[in-house]
This record gives C-alpha cells, sequence and structure tokens, in this order.
C-alpha cells in the first residue's frame, strides 16, 4: 500500500490551506500548529519556488489511547497534513497512520486507533480539497 495520501484540488494554495483548518475543526480535531515551511525557508535564503504549509492536527481522545498504550508513540504524534504546491498543482496530502503505527507498534487496539484517525484524516482531506468550506 502507498504509505502516503494525496488529493489533488482545483483551489489555490490559500483557499486549500483555510479550508483544510474549517474541515478539521468539522471532524471535532483542532489544528495545533501550521508550520509555513516554504515560507521558512526562503526566509532562511533557500530558493523554493512551491508553497508548503504543514498542519499538526489532533484529536485528543485518539492521542489519549495512543499514548495510555504507548507513551513512546508520543514521537509520532500529532497528526500532520500538509497543503502544498508541486508542479503548480495544489495538493493535499499526509502519511497514512496505519502504516507509520503498524511500523513502531504491534498493539492491535493501536490498529484500531490508526484506521480511524486514517480515516478522518483522509476525509478531511478531500472536504477541503472537493468543498468550498469558506
Amino acid at each position: 500500500m502507498n504509505p502516503y495520501f494525496i488529493v489533488d484540488t482545483a483551489k489555490s494554495f490559500e483557499k486549500a490551506s483555510a479550508d483544510l483548518q474549517l474541515a478539521v475543526a468539522a471532524d471535532g480535531f483542532s489544528v495545533l500548529v501550521v508550520l509555513d515551511l516554504g515560507d521558512s525557508l526562503r526566509s532562511k535564503g533557500i530558493s523554493l519556488a512551491e508553497q508548503c504549509r504543514v498542519f499538526d492536527v489532533c484529536n485528543p481522545q485518539q492521542a489519549a489511547k495512543v499514548l495510555m498504550s504507548d507513551m513512546k508513540l508520543n514521537m509520532a504524534l500529532p497528526c500532520r497534513i500538509s497543503v502544498y504546491s508541486e508542479a503548480g498543482q495544489t495538493r493535499i496530502g499526509m502519511i497514512r497512520s496505519e502504516g507509520m503505527l503498524r511500523n513502531l507498534s504491534s498493539e492491535p487496539d493501536l490498529m484500531e486507533v490508526a484506521q480511524e484517525v486514517e480515516s478522518s484524516a483522509a476525509r478531511i482531506s478531500q472536504a477541503a480539497a472537493l468543498n468550498s468550506l469558506v
């Protein structure tokens, strides 16, 4: 299985970013931090033509289940969903939670949490890509 979930959108980078924030909230998650990786690199004198904004998102109930099962997994939290441009195309993507956690734990209960989180994050990404939320 592809370790990435990526959906293309006809929206501008800015519109997709704004709509992602709304889709995150609508699905019961919250945005903890937004890192504008493109601007950060450009501010350091690095020429990067593409845009890239990384959203650290969290569902507190799901995060608590993961941490109560294995505190070391704090290093895999929170979930990250990115809005970025690539060759003129705006994309929204993430690393699939289930595959990532499968590499870090063999706990069956965590696989269920990972599947739920991955489904939610994919739904959030698709909503932001397809729907007009703002």
